[in-house]
């Protein structure tokens, strides 16, 4: 099967002209005569497009391959990279006989014992699943996504020979090494694999839900549990209009420019406040509410690919928005080495003026025509200069940012991204730093101390009256690795305690 998979791989290939891409760069000459061979046939189209059209006829894992790779503006030339994000994951639907197969062998039952109703015909397919509507026993609508049968076997062959091609490309291309090709097939692989478990990705949707919960913005499907397995994921069905369609949302009297505003806010909501946000926002995978309690509201589906950030992504990516748009490009350098995601030994005054070089034009355009995620997008380029390494979150930021602007812009092409974002981000910031943030810091780690602050009397007379005891030792060394803030918190409590009367002077006044 793999022999007949990597001839159908040359032949289409060669069809496309991918020879010529990478031959025509092969850097030691030993393969020159080759190169001359491949300039022997003639394209009209560009080598950017004759690369998403082979990949569109390897079939759906290439095609998800050639999407994930658009989101890596920052190691693509931008037109290849436009052109790889016109690819559309679009395949045919598998029998239903083969659905309801998978749900036997999944429940152990016939479906008609599992649902109430199990409609044949599937809503939506892809390559990973497909997607059909259903009744679970009491009523209650849901729809039903089957992993595809066979998949697994298919992706892992089709990941060896990408992997397998990663290293040709290292070897044969002198940008290979600095693209890093490998990695990013790794990356892919990652991504991909986590899409096979859809007990993860209902996890992902369960999250997502309960941090929204209450929300007048976005609405996220209910997970019904003891209907799903690693191959079916069982979900409340949603009712709602795609958001590209927009005429049929004007249609039910939807406010578009307030439906871009949510969009925005939604983002740096999931972003900011959770550091848990749903990835894979394009225009398929959201859908608008047009009737009932929750008219108006954005719908999310598909939670495959969920991004996190901690606390340290979060204040880099607030800190980094904040000094861009007050042209504070020191502040910006700093951001990056405060974070560790440049050396230590980086020249700050070398580094403000590689951003200000690349910043300061954009400036004398209007503000609502900044892209944020160019923005970031051109940060990471000149990071990379000074021996930025690539962050795996911020990739999926980056990408989920381009697609949220996208969609904001379509709806409103009037939207001012930054006189959105700015209130939000100020917020943030004001509750990060400050008493209020060194309260709610001290308020989250109290329960650590408690656990840690009656053991540590006993260790240090351990420590004192025996030097070389080794188990003391250990457990002090256990006991910091647990917490190494431990130290600076206990300081920070004192200083709470000691200067009481002076916070509570400060809250009189202000």
């Amino acid at each position: 099967m793999r022999l007949i998979r990597l001839v159908k791989i040359i032949s289409v290939s060669l069809k496309y002209g991918l020879d010529q891409m990478i031959l025509s760069n092969e850097p030691t000459g030993r393969l020159a005569w080759l190169a001359r061979l491949a300039r022997v046939r003639h394209f009209s189209e560009p080598s950017g497009a004759r690369l998403r059209m082979a990949l569109e006829s390897l079939g759906p894992i290439f095609v998800k391959f050639g999407q994930m790779l658009s989101t890596r503006r920052d190691l693509l030339p931008p037109a290849i990279a436009e052109e790889l994000a016109r690819l559309q994951d679009r395949v045919p639907p598998f029998p239903s006989e083969q659905a309801v197969a998978e749900l036997e062998a999944a429940y152990g039952r016939p479906v008609d014992r599992v649902f109430a109703r199990f409609d044949r015909e599937p809503v939506a397919s892809a390559s990973i699943a497909q997607v059909h509507f259903a009744a679970l026993p009491d009523g209650t609508e849901v729809a039903v996504k089957i992993l595809r049968p066979g998949i697994a076997p298919v992706i892992a062959h089709d990941l060896a020979l990408l992997d397998a091609f990663a290293t040709l490309l290292e070897k044969v291309w002198p940008e290979g090494r600095r693209l890093k090709p490998r990695e990013v097939v790794a990356e892919f692989s990652k991504y991909l694999r986590d899409e096979l478990d859809l007990m993860r990705e209902a996890a992902n949707c369960s999250q997502l839900r309960r941090n929204f919960k209450d929300s007048e913005l976005l609405v996220v499907p209910e997970v019904y549990w003891d209907f799903c397995t690693a191959n079916v994921m069982v979900m409340e069905r949603m009712q709602g209009v795609p958001i590209s369609q927009l005429d049929a949302l004007r249609a039910h009297g939807i406010d578009l420019s307030a439906l871009s505003r949510a969009g925005v806010e939604i983002f740096f909501t999931q972003v900011f406040r959770d550091g848990f946000f749903h990835a894979d926002m394009h225009p398929g995978n959201i859908f608008v509410a047009t009737e009932g309690p929750t008219r108006g509201r954005y719908i999310a589906l598909d939670f495959g690919i969920i991004g996190t950030l901690n606390d340290v992504d979060k204040n880099y990516l607030a800190t980094n928005f904040l000094a861009f748009f007050q042209r504070d490009y020191r502040r910006v350098a700093l951001a990056h080495i405060e974070a560790g995601w440049v050396p230590p030994h980086t020249r700050v005054d070398e580094f403000e003026g590689a951003i200000r070089a690349v910043c300061e034009p954009i400036f004398d355009r209007p503000l609502k025509e900044i892209s944020f995620g160019k923005t970031l997008l051109r940060l990471f380029q000149t990071a990379r200069r000074f021996e930025m390494e690539v962050q795996p979150q911020l990739v999926l930021l980056q990408k989920t940012l381009l697609n949220i602007e996208g969609l904001g812009r379509q709806l409103d092409p009037d939207l001012d991204l930054w006189k959105t974002a700015k209130p939000f981000l100020e917020r943030w910031m004001n509750d990060q730093i400050g008493w209020r943030g060194l309260l709610r810091h001290v308020k989250d780690e109290a329960p650590a101390w408690a656990a840690m602050l009656p053991q540590l009397p006993r260790l240090v007379h351990r420590a004192l009256a025996a030097p070389h005891d080794e188990l003391a030792r250990a457990e002090i060394a256990r006991l910091s690795a647990s917490n190494r803030r431990l130290s600076v918190l206990l300081g920070i409590a004192g200083v709470l305690l000691a200067g009481g009367g002076a916070l509570a002077l400060w809250q009189h006044y202000h």
